[in-house]
């Protein structure tokens, strides 16, 4: 029984910690929404896009935690990251040629 209550108490700091942060990204970019993709073993990523365009992403231990961390943060979700979501992504010229220097091997 300690085993279970030492694992929810793990998953409740670790919940709190990815809500705080997805908080500081909202609040320092007024505002933010997110969306939640599995990565495999490693658990899931939780994309974050401020109102003024800019972007991150924090990976959480598992699919459920990353969930309660954007639900308890209080962001609107997306189910997808589609054309309209992402178009509100800005782009700037670090990101054009970091994704250039992908395509040629950089």
């Amino acid at each position: 029984m300690a085993d279970t209550q030492q694992v929810d108490a793990r998953a409740e700091r670790t919940v709190s910690r990815l809500a705080h942060r997805i908080g500081a990204f909202a609040k320092a970019h007024g505002g933010a929404e997110g969306q939640v993709a599995h990565i495999g073993e490693r658990g899931a990523r939780i994309v974050l896009v401020g109102e003024d365009g800019a972007w991150g992403d924090l990976v959480a231990p598992t699919y459920a935690l990353a969930e309660q961390a954007v639900t308890k943060s209080g962001i609107t979700v997306h189910e997808s990251f589609d054309g309209e979501f992402a178009a509100k992504v800005t782009t700037g010229p670090y990101e054009w040629k970091r994704m250039a220097g992908i395509q040629i091997g950089g």
